[in-house]
């Protein structure tokens, strides 16, 4: 399944950032969601900032242009404000991205409608096993998928676990 751009994308003034405050506004909410939306398409968790002017989300060669590097940062502060980002660096160089923040991951039900409560799982059991082949939160990094079930734990749905190989978790 192809990556679908959204319309803006073959708009050359998408690619400057707009003066007037209300356009702005809209354009840096389409900015985030098209960056969200093509890390979770291709599963990016990281992002380098000096790379990221390269990447197609923000360079468009077909119609030959890119967002600067101080948009960038405007876009990049903005998925910050939201939660959707982190910064792995005091420069701003590399940043986590989570296109679905910890708390909005322990709102999928799999754990329910799968009978699984109760049921102890590693880490490696949820992210990569057989079980939940098909989920979304299938391939989650182990950094997104600890903080998700942390957000869990603190609801009282779920139980961190210490195992002899790593970590587990059971779910209430």
């Amino acid at each position: 399944m192809s990556f679908e751009w959204p319309w803006q994308y073959n708009f050359p003034p998408f690619f400057t950032l707009q003066p007037n405050v209300d356009t702005r506004q809209k354009q840096l909410a389409a900015w985030c969601s098209l960056a969200l939306s093509y890390c979770r398409h291709h599963k990016l968790y990281t992002l380098d900032v000096l790379e990221a002017q390269e990447s197609p989300v923000f360079n468009n060669k077909k119609i030959e242009r890119k967002l600067s590097m101080e948009a960038i940062q405007v876009v990049f502060e903005e998925l910050r404000k939201k939660g959707n980002l982190e910064w792995l660096d005091k420069n701003k160089s590399r940043c986590l991205v989570m296109w679905r923040r910890p708390e909005e991951w322990v709102k999928l039900s799999w754990v329910s409608r799968n009978g699984m409560v109760n049921a102890v799982f590693t880490l490696y059991e949820l992210s990569n096993g057989d079980d939940t082949e098909g989920e979304e939160f299938h391939g989650l990094e182990e950094w997104m998928l600890l903080r998700s079930l942390q957000a869990l734990q603190a609801e009282g749905k779920a139980e961190i676990i210490t195992m002899d190989d790593g970590k587990g978790v059971k779910f209430f």
